[in-house]
């Protein structure tokens, strides 16, 4: 999956001009109930601007509130002006771009704002990722990594009609294990579905309902 798939396009983004002064910055920030909204000089990026950026401007001038909140405009205080992500690139990364701020912009490489993605949109697919909207089972499990592993686990879920909801792995310490957490619909053959697992060279670890 690709950004472009899951980001807000600019036509439906929250944006601030860079002339604008933070007053109406503050102003929309509170309005749409956001942390921050990206700058942009007509179509082009400017950077992000965030309410942690304002309060800390504020008590590194020497201006008094309103003062400071007139006079300051949004491009003074944009932030992350050269780091944004790309319409193509893929989702996954953005988990670690989001880890210390609200969003990122996604801009083209001509430097134009084609939307952004927030830390709710993110958190949002890793949760459908892993199956956390839906009720059902999920069980965890090792597995070497043995070519055709995954074609044998869908194999046997076909053989006991299982509904798999999600399918995740991960690496072990051991470089030729990895471990596997599929969560499916609840039926009443879990028991022998999870015996004809073990039968075939799973380990089951931990079977939880949720």
């Amino acid at each position: 999956m690709f950004v472009k798939s899951v980001m807000i396009p600019r036509e439906k983004a929250y944006v601030v001009e860079s002339s604008e002064s933070l007053k109406d910055v503050l102003h929309k920030l509170e309005k749409y109930k956001v942390d921050g909204v990206p700058v942009v000089k007509g179509n082009q990026y400017v950077g992000l601007i965030l309410l942690n950026n304002i309060y800390k401007g504020f008590f590194e001038s020497s201006l008094l509130r309103d003062d400071y909140l007139s006079t300051t405009v949004a491009g003074d205080l944009a932030a992350y002006r050269d780091d944004y992500i790309d319409e193509e690139e893929i989702f996954e990364n953005t988990l670690l771009t989001v880890k210390d701020r609200p969003i990122v912009a996604v801009v083209n490489q001509t430097g134009e704002l084609k939307g952004v993605v927030t830390r709710y949109d993110v958190l949002e697919q890793f949760q459908s990722a892993f199956g956390m909207k839906r009720k059902g089972v999920r069980i965890s499990f090792s597995s070497s990594e043995a070519e055709g592993r995954i074609a044998r686990l869908a194999e046997i879920s076909k053989q006991f009609h299982e509904n798999i909801i999600s399918l995740t792995t991960f690496d072990e310490t051991d470089k030729f294990i990895r471990r596997i957490v599929m969560k499916v619909e609840k039926q009443q053959n879990i028991d022998k579905f999870v015996q004809k697992l073990e039968a075939s060279g799973f380990r089951v670890l931990d079977i939880k309902e949720d």
